[in-house]
C-alpha cells in the first residue's frame, strides 16, 4: 500500500497525501471509484525515477467523507491547482486516469496550470459520459445510500468487476471496498456518483487545443466504459502525441495492465 502520511486542509476539508521516490515531480491522479492505492502497483517502478505525489481526491479514499461536500468534478480540479501550489512545483509532470484525467484537464484549460509532460489512462474528457446506473443514482441517491451492507457490497463489487477485463484479485476488491464500507463511506459512494455531471465536461471540451506540453493517451482496448473511440477523439481535440491502445485490458488499467502505465510514464522524453 502506498503511505499517504501528510494532510492538506483545501475548504475546511482534510485531504490525505504521500509523496515518496527521487528525481523530477510526477503528479498521480486517481480516477472513481478508485484511491491513491490504484497505483499500488505502479508507484514502486516510478519511485527509483521519479518524485511521485500522490492524494485522495475529497471524498474519497483516506480524505473527508462527511456529509454536506461537494465532490464534484469542479472541485476535484481545483483541489489539484490547489495541491501544486502547496507543494510548490513548477509544471510538473502529470498523469491522471479517469475522472483524474477530468482532473488534470481542467486543472489545465481551467485553473491555469502547466505541465512538462501529460499522460491519460482511459480519461473522462468527451461526451457522451456517464450511464443508466449513474443516471439512476441521482434520482435516487438517498436510496442507495440506505441500502442494506450486503446490497452495497455486491453492486459495488459488480461495478468494480466491470471495470476490468481480466477477473480482479481478492486483494483489489478489498482495497477499493475499503473507503467505501460503513454508513459513511456508503453515502459518501453514492455522493460522488451523484454529483458527476456533464457540465463539468462540457464546459473544458470547448477549450480543448494543443497544449504546451507532450500529450501521451493510454486506453484499455476493453474499455466498455469509455471505448476506444473517446480517446481517439480526445487525441484528435488535443493534438496529442499518441494514443497506445492496451490489449487484453479494460477500464481498469492499473489492475488490468499496470505495466503498461509504467512503461508509459518511464518512456524517455521525445
Amino acid at each position: 500500500m502506498i503511505p499517504l502520511e501528510h494532510r492538506f486542509t483545501y475548504e475546511g476539508r482534510s485531504v490525505a497525501w504521500g509523496r515518496v521516490g527521487t528525481g523530477a515531480p510526477l503528479v498521480l491522479i486517481h480516477g472513481f471509484p478508485w484511491s491513491a492505492q490504484a497505483w499500488r502497483r505502479v508507484v514502486p517502478w516510478l519511485a527509483p525515477h521519479r518524485t511521485v505525489y500522490v492524494f485522495d481526491m475529497i471524498g474519497c479514499g483516506q480524505s473527508d467523507k462527511g456529509p454536506g461536500i461537494s465532490v464534484a468534478p469542479e472541485v476535484q480540479s481545483r483541489l489539484l491547482a490547489a495541491l501544486v501550489k502547496h507543494w510548490e512545483l513548477d509544471a510538473p509532470e502529470v498523469a491522471g486516469h479517469d475522472f483524474g484525467g477530468l482532473a488534470a484537464l481542467r486543472g489545465y484549460f481551467m485553473e491555469g496550470l502547466r505541465y512538462s509532460r501529460l499522460t491519460l489512462f482511459d480519461a473522462v474528457a468527451v461526451l457522451p459520459s456517464g450511464s443508466s446506473f449513474f443516471a439512476h443514482v441521482r434520482e435516487h441517491e438517498a436510496a442507495f445510500a440506505g441500502l442494506p451492507p450486503y446490497a452495497h457490497a455486491a453492486l459495488f463489487q459488480a461495478y468494480i468487476g466491470a471495470a476490468a477485463h481480466r477477473p480482479l484479485s481478492d486483494e483489489a476488491r478489498a482495497t477499493y471496498l475499503a473507503p467505501w464500507h460503513g454508513r459513511t463511506g456508503q453515502a459518501a459512494f453514492y455522493r460522488q456518483i451523484a454529483q458527476a455531471n456533464e457540465t463539468a465536461i462540457a464546459t473544458v471540451q470547448d477549450r480543448y487545443r494543443s497544449l504546451d506540453c507532450p500529450v501521451h493517451l493510454v486506453w484499455g482496448a476493453h474499455d466498455t466504459f469509455i471505448p476506444v473511440t473517446q480517446g481517439e477523439d480526445l487525441r484528435n481535440r488535443l493534438t496529442a502525441n499518441d494514443l497506445t491502445v492496451v490489449p487484453h485490458a479494460g477500464h481498469a488499467l492499473q489492475e488490468d495492465a499496470p505495466e503498461a502505465m509504467v512503461a508509459a510514464l518511464l518512456r524517455p522524453a521525445a
